[in-house]
């Protein structure tokens, strides 16, 4: 099999709702160029992709810009060689193999002990490669990616391991499909409040964090491993010290806010919102109300909204009875 952007597990994945963000966009909505500032999977980049001249996604995950070079950069790959790679690695046994980073730490935790071994394996395999260029590497690495959360023994991200079960092995290194498009793209890990300062762009999509969970301890074992800096790890959940830590996930959320969008020079600005700030949990307690964001979008022009009821990803314990997606769209005061 080969992977597309969208097989993947991740919280507040838009794949479902691409198709209907990008109809208000077709309807309202007028330009070439496009950016997704808090990209996540890529999805709505990539459906931009079909509509737009230039394209400029951004993300401050390390492993989600590897991914987004896995699929989108548009530069030159051997299919022959990363065929090789694939073949080399699945041929991999076990009984053959050395301990390591991977095994020592997650195995028998988030993946089985043996599927472990062949993790960090095929990741230092990749690291020591010496024939491939950036976009094959990328290619690898997004490959593993994604072949590691398809066996993942999580609920959909890595906070936490599901205990009191024996694991199977059952990994299998597969590659991802890279894209081909006419499209200029530009990819960027920076924060987006920063990247707004010098960004120029007809459409900006904004979808950010709105509660206290940080994506960077979300996913903090694809960023490990993505990253192969080999930390040392702490805790239950066996987590680096933190880093990028988002400005959207604490208390001072609605500044950061608002100078993103004061900053925006663009045509038309949309806003990702869900009514998760009615949660029962804390930890998914919205840090900028509805009101709040109506209040900063409105004065930067003319304010629609546009909802829509949505089954979203959760992977917790928490319900939502009446969930809805909103989407706000700002036609910029000139």
């Amino acid at each position: 099999m080969s992977y597309e952007i969208w097989n993947r597990r991740y919280t507040g994945s838009k794949y479902k709702l691409a198709d209907w963000i990008f109809e208000i966009i077709d309807s309202q909505c007028s330009g070439s160029s496009f950016c997704d500032i808090f990209a996540g999977t890529g999805i709505i980049a990539k459906t931009a992709l079909d509509r737009m001249s230039k394209v400029v996604i951004n993300d401050f995950l390390y492993s989600n810009e590897l991914i987004y070079k896995a699929f989108f950069m548009q530069s030159q790959y051997d299919k022959e060689k990363i065929e090789h790679y694939k073949n080399t690695f699945q041929s991999l046994q076990v009984i053959d193999l050395r301990e390591n980073y991977v095994s020592t730490n997650f195995g028998g935790k988030f993946f089985s002990h043996n599927d472990a071994i062949l993790i960090g394996e095929i990741r230092e395999r990749i690291e020591k490669a010496n024939d491939i260029n950036d976009k094959e590497h990328s290619i690898l690495i997004a490959s593993l990616l994604y072949s590691i959360d398809k066996i993942a023994n999580t609920v959909g991200h890595y906070d936490a391991y599901i205990k009191g079960h024996t694991l199977k092995d059952q990994f299998k290194f597969d590659l991802i499909s890279p894209y081909h498009t006419e499209s200029t793209i530009s990819i960027y890990r920076e924060d987006a409040n920063i990247l707004a300062k010098s960004l120029e762009c007809d459409i900006v999509y904004i979808d950010p964090p709105y509660n206290s969970r940080q994506y960077s301890r979300f996913y903090h074992v694809l960023e490990n491993i993505a990253s192969w800096k080999k930390p040392e790890l702490y805790g239950v959940a066996l987590k680096p010290k933190p880093e990028n830590m988002s400005e959207y996930c604490r208390a001072t959320a609605l500044d950061a806010f608002t100078a993103l969008i004061n900053d925006l020079k663009c045509k038309y600005i949309l806003v990702s919102y869900n009514n998760t700030y009615a949660s029962k949990s804390s930890s998914s307690l919205n840090k900028m109300t509805l009101e709040n964001i109506k209040q900063v979008l409105a004065s930067k022009g003319k304010l629609s909204c546009f909802e829509k009821s949505h089954q979203f990803f959760n992977a917790g314990k928490t319900s939502f009875s009446d969930h809805k997606e909103m989407l706000f769209l700002v036609e910029v005061n000139k």
